[in-house]
């Protein structure tokens, strides 16, 4: 299913992370690995499915993309990380 949807130059590397995930599964130590690869792809197929991904992802990597402050996008922001930093205490 990921890999039906995924664009064409993300393919090779969705298998290569999922043969590599699948070996090392075959450990139950490795099985929350292939998870991890599988939703983090699952996210990717979501992402890249959007209109003008590839276009947002060039303007991010030259540096040019138009940026929002968290504390501006994110009601509470400041609480939130605070409250987040201090759970990991």
């Amino acid at each position: 299913m990921i890999l039906g949807r995924l664009p064409e130059q993300e393919r090779a590397e969705f298998l290569r992370q999922y043969q590599e995930a699948v070996l090392a599964a075959r450990d139950p130590a490795g099985y929350k690995r292939l998870r991890q690869v599988l939703h983090v792809w699952s996210l990717a197929v979501i992402a890249t499915s959007g209109p003008g991904y590839y276009e947002n992802l060039a303007a991010v990597r030259e540096g040019t993309a138009r940026t929002v402050p968290a504390e501006a996008a994110v009601p509470g922001w400041e609480q939130r990380l605070a409250a987040a930093r201090a759970r990991q205490r």
